[in-house]
């Protein structure tokens, strides 16, 4: 099995990735425009292949072009399976864009001499950037808010290891935690309140920030400053969630495999909204964020140890009672039925979540699960995966 790896690098803005993104835009937005106008006038839906061959940019690669026209046909594409899932939320790319991140496939990359260069196709200058690793097997150039442009290098990385094990464990997925785990035998909890406490901190400042903002002239000193410190801020506490989600996902799927885990299970939140007490804002930014991009690292994170991962879908799960089936609503962290049984909330909601997956839903339990442990976040927690001590 095969995954990948990204490295990431920041670039000082110059006149000529203005002028690439610019062209990416303008390509974007012709696809976008041209694919809708074929819609509404022809009620033909242009197949992908056709409209690479009908948007070209002159300025870009030939498979930069596709590329962008790639990224369009996969936002449809995404849409169109949420739709299918019942999702009310999907929505179909509309919004043209005046910049956009430009993509360069194998074959216009070229490492030489500790340098990358980057074809922009005939007639046109390359992009030369020092560089001192391997060639990638795709790089892409976008805008980072707050630090300019960002090149992404992906990298073809194979599977580190193999499952010691055949064991199932589930991932239930909530705001006060970031995940609680059950793998058949225990259940482990990871807390999620630093990210919580994080999140509400960045939503408090920046309506305090943006209202100082909407009280200044346009263009004077103030205002670009007061912009500075909000984008600096959004970048210092986007940066310490990022690293907590990192380090709590690589010390779980290092726990699963010392377990001898080899499917991970997780519930499936995608089109789920709870009613957090942030605001519309904070909500969207809590759930985008914290659950999509956890999700994703525990994702690749499992796929390098060999592991496979799969989405359940998590209805009933935090209701239904393990030890008689029966569905109660909880209140508070405890779940307790009319049965006797009582259990962690999201205990219950991981065992429910992994025996859906098992085909077992709604059995009677036998015996008793053992009171779970619980995983704080502190700063020296490893961020990358070891084999050699399981960390």
């Amino acid at each position: 099995m095969s995954s990948y790896t990204v490295r990431r690098i920041n670039l000082e803005k110059t006149e000529q990735l203005d002028i690439l993104a610019r062209a990416a835009g303008e390509l974007y937005s012709r696809t976008l425009v041209t694919y809708w106008r074929i819609v509404r006038k022809k009620g033909v839906f242009l197949s992908q292949y056709g409209m690479e061959k009908l948007c070209r940019s002159s300025q870009l690669h030939a498979h930069t072009s596709d590329a962008i026209v790639g990224n369009f046909y996969s936002s449809i594409k995404s849409a169109n399976a949420r739709k299918r899932a019942g999702s009310t939320e999907a929505k179909y790319p509309r919004r043209r864009k005046y910049f956009y991140k430009i993509t360069w496939k194998s074959s216009a990359i070229k490492v030489k001499d500790g340098l990358l260069h980057l074809s922009n196709g005939k007639g046109n200058s390359a992009i030369v950037i020092p560089w001192q690793w391997d060639k990638p097997k795709q790089v892409e150039i976008g805008w980072k808010k707050g630090k300019g442009y960002q090149l992404r290098a992906v990298y073809s990385t194979t599977t580190i290891a193999s499952p010691t094990g055949q064991k199932v464990a589930a991932i239930d997925r909530g705001e006060v935690r970031t995940a609680t785990v059950y793998d058949g035998e225990k259940t482990t909890i990871y807390s999620g309140r630093l990210i919580r406490s994080k999140v509400r901190y960045r939503a408090k400042t920046i309506a305090h920030l943006d209202a100082k903002i909407s009280k200044t002239k346009r263009g004077s000193k103030r205002r670009k400053r007061l912009v500075a410190t909000k984008h600096r801020i959004i970048r210092q506490l986007d940066n310490q969630i990022n690293d907590i989600l990192h380090k709590q996902s690589t010390h779980l799927v290092s726990t699963l495999f010392k377990a001898g885990v080899q499917t991970v299970v997780i519930g499936d939140i995608r089109d789920i909204r709870n009613s957090i007490k942030y605001g519309a804002k904070a909500n969207q930014k809590l759930h985008s964020w914290s659950f999509g991009k956890y999700r994703w690292m525990v994702e690749y994170k499992a796929e390098k140890f060999g592991m496979k991962v799969v989405l359940q879908d998590e209805a009933y799960s935090s209701q239904t009672c393990p030890a008689c089936g029966k569905r109660h609503q909880p209140s508070g962290r405890t779940y307790k039925c009319k049965c006797g049984f009582q259990f962690d909330r999201d205990g219950v909601g991981s065992y429910n979540i992994r025996a859906k997956y098992m085909g077992n839903f709604g059995s009677p339990l036998v015996g008793l699960m053992a009171s779970p442990s619980g995983v704080r976040f502190v700063p020296h927690l490893q961020c990358r995966l070891n084999i050699s001590n399981g960390v």
